[in-house]
């Protein structure tokens, strides 16, 4: 108890300081702080995913080495996707009152720590002496466990950011923020994939973990350096308040919210909330087209089209560079040209997907992959953003928008775990038809959710009018 009453203290929120009243020292301060904040939380983002998405080019490594079945290392990754989903959540509660420039440091070192055992956990397996089958056996077991654990520190990294974004930027630059920022994902799953992918090539697969393990553990030291907790922790003005914009929420709303416990807030804007809660499901399907792709591309590129392990690396590495382009384009799209409405943004990118996808399935020129792998990028990661992020948080109240988005972010790792696991299952027994065909329909099933959402808007919309 005293250990676990230490770590609260550790991690606890810091006060608001009284507030500055020079207003060109505000203004210098929040530009200051805005642009160091938010690069120290892209580049953060970034080395998190170097420590996950190296899993996808270690793949073909393990099932050569060990002799795992494509249902055995959908079991590995299923894994993380538990531990993350369930993480998610619980540390998106907690990140709501921890301070960020803490949380978020601490969890990059853990999950470096998890990575750099992962790597070493064939030796350490091999020290007890087993025969080989059973060798492959408890290995693949240790691993999984091990890949649980980075997940569950993982999983810490987006709710805290999640908090920084929403505390220091208002709702009419928010999408466009947060579409630059949600670029990490995109930028580390490239990073990954050419740097882990090429290591494992040159010097087996136990480097693309050894590697991220010790940049990340670097990256933690620098964050701590860089980040801080919400603006009024500096005695800064509350966002809109600076940015002299209106909040959504009324006066007598904000005042009933201020009047209510964390549990009450929590309740009303979370559990209660119909709208995350087709927000949450909808981001099931959209994680089972994500990690799809991600996860099971290379081995896709590999089996399906024979290419070699550096062709398919080379290819995959375009679905998160034109991702970029794609998530980018939804945040500004939406805040601009749909004035910040996101459903609509949603259900253009979904069609887009399923388009993707039947390109991928029916094309038979390997330049080409290139380009159908870079739109499937593209509009995937532009709903993944904006569906378990933005949408939730802006469906919810600020003093529980971590809660929010570890709460669709749980519902998205299912469908992780779904991905991983039925993917694999899919392929076995269908073959890779059978692997596109399960994310085409998972496609159909989230914009027909995403309709629904869409319809609900328009009637707020009109409600208000």
């Amino acid at each position: 108890m005293n250990i676990l009453k230490g770590l609260g203290n550790f991690f606890k929120e810091p006060p608001a300081l009284p507030e500055i009243q020079d207003k060109e020292k505000v203004k210098s301060m929040y530009s200051h702080w805005r642009l160091r904040i938010f690069y120290a939380c892209f580049l953060g983002y970034t080395i998190f995913y170097l420590c996950k998405k190296n899993i996808a080019v270690a793949l073909p490594g393990l099932s050569h080495e060990f002799g795992y079945t494509n249902t055995e290392l959908g079991l590995l990754g299923s894994s993380l996707y538990l531990t993350y989903g369930i993480g998610k959540f619980v540390n998106g509660v907690l990140a709501d009152g921890s301070d960020v420039r803490k949380f978020l440091p601490c969890a990059l070192i853990m999950t470096a720590i998890a990575n750099i055992c992962f790597a070493f956990a064939p030796s350490a397996v091999s020290v007890l002496g087993l025969s080989p089958k059973m060798f492959a056996v408890v290995l693949l077991w240790v691993l999984a466990f091990l890949w649980g654990v980075s997940g569950w520190f993982q999983s810490a990294g987006f709710p805290a950011i999640a908090k920084s974004l929403t505390y220091w930027y208002s709702n009419s630059e928010r999408g466009t923020k947060w579409s630059l920022w949600s670029c990490s994902h995109q930028t580390g799953t490239f990073l990954s994939f050419i740097i882990a992918g090429h290591i494992a090539s040159h010097f087996g697969w136990r480097a693309a973990f050894l590697v991220p393990g010790c940049l990340a553990l670097i990256t933690a030291l620098w964050l701590f350096d860089r980040l801080r907790d919400r603006p009024q922790s500096l005695g800064l003005p509350d966002i809109e308040e600076y940015n002299e914009e209106p909040v959504k929420t009324s006066a007598q709303d904000k005042k009933s919210e201020d009047d209510m416990t964390y549990v009450q807030i929590f309740k009303k804007y979370i559990l209660c909330n119909k709208t995350i809660w087709l927000l949450a499901i909808a981001y099931i399907f959209v994680y089972i087209i994500r990690f799809g792709a991600e996860d099971w591309m290379i081995m896709y590129l590999s089996n399906a089209k024979h290419d070699t392990l550096a062709d398919a690396t080379n290819k995959i590495a375009s679905l998160p560079l034109v991702g970029i382009i794609g998530t980018v384009c939804a945040g500004f799209i939406s805040d601009k040209l749909f004035k910040s409405k996101r459903a609509p943004v949603n259900l253009l990118y979904l069609a887009g997907v399923i388009v993707s996808l039947i390109l991928l399935k029916l094309n038979t020129i390997s330049m080409l992959d290139f380009v159908i792998i870079g739109m499937l990028g593209a509009f995937t990661y532009g709903p993944q953003m904006m569906i378990g992020g933005l949408c939730a948080v802006e469906s919810s109240s600020k003093k529980v928008a971590s809660a929010a988005t570890g709460f669709t972010g749980t519902f998205g790792y299912i469908g992780a775990m779904l991905s991983a696991t039925g993917t694999g299952i899919m392929v076995d027994k269908f073959g890779w038809n059978g692997a596109v065909y399960f994310w085409l329909c998972s496609a159909c099933i989230c914009i027909t959710i995403c309709t629904i959402l869409f319809f609900d808007e328009l009637k707020k919309k009109k409600a208000e009018n």
